[in-house]
């Protein structure tokens, strides 16, 4: 059995970290996020793990224990304005299930290693830990990342001693799989009242900037039809994209423009230049794929037509599609059942997880616990604590059914 109070204690703890409100901001490469990182480095020791935080950030703990190893983790850095759980819960979860496991004499023979990759949430580049960790992140990504201030990604890992570290890289030969855990992040499961999820895919995303190159202008004397106004092109190739993308959607499309920003943004001004974040996502990487045909399509078809310019460029394609592992599924599906008997269900994650980049090199697992009211990366994010628990549990509960029958 896990111990809830440990469990609870320490994500309260590394809640502290970047505490705003009932929120946390704890950017990745921050003062207060290498502070919990050296803080996990701790508390994956007392779980009698050898613990360390490798060149580009990433804090690992690895079991000394022989035989095949499940790997456990999720992201502790967080949104701008992040909510206390997103990610945290998943490296905790890990530390409570080695440290429980290391306690109990029936099951400290098992081989249980813990992560909190770096940089889940894209303050410089997406997925950025975990795709280090599997030899996805190529040293040219790392010479260009930069943060929104314009901070460079080398001049972070300095700051800090890392940049003279190595690199952790998975050995394919020591894992069984990774499980990583969750909150919801969405409606479904408080809305069906059920207490647990297991993910059975993961939706493919891209990130797309839009850039729209008109005259700035004077806003009372310039005639409008001899205007190039570049906000008024954005906004029109808006409503050319979601009618396009609204007959090609598939049942879980999305897409969403979450960044808008105008040059030189002032009311008696015409704008010489507009800029949008597309963002969209589908559990099916050919229909990704399709959807970003379909946008550059659309900006040429734009240009020949008009005489503002626009331009794309792609900021993050990292977030592939991926199912789930059959066994890893599995496993968590008895465990659920076992302690939430017919209050769980399998269900797709519409958010990008690290998850799919392991998926690509080692089975994969994921599972979900309800989200109060269904929000994330927001300050209000919640889950009750009777749910945190349970949660921990099925999971160490799929863990040691995993390990016994490798």
């Amino acid at each position: 059995m896990i111990n809830p109070d440990r469990l609870l204690r320490n994500l309260h703890d590394l809640r502290g970290f970047g505490r705003a409100g009932n929120g946390v901001v704890r950017r990745c490469l921050s003062p207060v996020d290498m502070e919990s990182r050296h803080w996990l480095v701790c508390r994956m020791q007392d779980a009698g793990l050898d613990a360390r935080i490798d060149g580009i950030a990433n804090v690992i703990g690895r079991s000394a224990n022989p035989g095949k190893a499940l790997l456990l983790g999720s992201h502790s850095d967080t949104q701008p304005t992040g909510g206390w759980l997103d990610g945290a819960l998943g490296v905790i979860y890990g530390v409570e299930v080695a440290q429980a496991l290391q306690e109990n004499p029936a099951t400290r023979h098992l081989t249980i290693d813990v992560a909190s990759w770096a940089d889940e949430e894209s303050h410089y580049l997406g997925l950025m830990g975990s795709r280090s960790f599997c030899d996805e992140l190529a040293e040219s990504e790392i010479d260009a990342a930069h943060n929104s201030d314009g901070h460079s990604l080398r001049a972070a890992l300095a700051e800090y001693g890392l940049e003279q570290r190595p690199r952790l890289h998975l050995e394919p030969d020591r894992y069984l799989g990774y499980i990583e855990a969750h909150i919801e992040q969405g409606p479904w499961l408080e809305l069906e009242q059920q207490r647990i999820g297991v993910v059975t895919s993961i939706v493919g995303m891209r990130d797309l900037e839009l850039s729209f190159s008109g005259q700035q202008n004077h806003a009372g004397t310039t005639p409008m039809h001899l205007r190039r106004d570049a906000a008024m092109a954005l906004f029109d190739f808006v409503q050319i994209l979601n009618r396009a993308f609204s007959e090609i959607r598939g049942d879980n499309s999305v897409w969403t423009i979450g960044r808008v920003a105008l040059t030189p943004n002032a009311p008696s001004i015409v704008p010489g230049l507009a800029e949008c974040n597309l963002q969209f996502r589908d559990p099916e990487q050919a229909r990704v794929e399709q959807m970003q045909q379909c946008v550059f399509t659309l900006i040429e078809e734009f240009n020949r037509n008009n005489e503002v310019h626009a331009t794309i460029r792609i900021r993050d394609e990292s977030a592939r599609a991926v199912a789930m592992h059959d066994s890893l599924q599995a496993a968590l599906a008895a465990a659920a059942e076992k302690h939430a008997p017919g209050n769980w269900r399998h269900m797709p994650s519409g958010a990008a997880h690290d998850a799919q980049v392991l998926a690509m090199h080692m089975p994969a697992g994921m599972l979900f616990i309800p989200s109060i009211g269904g929000i994330s990366h927001d300050f209000t994010e919640d889950s009750r604590e009777e749910d945190i628990v349970l949660g921990c549990q099925v999971l160490a509960e799929a863990v040691i059914q995993l390990l016994d029958g490798a």
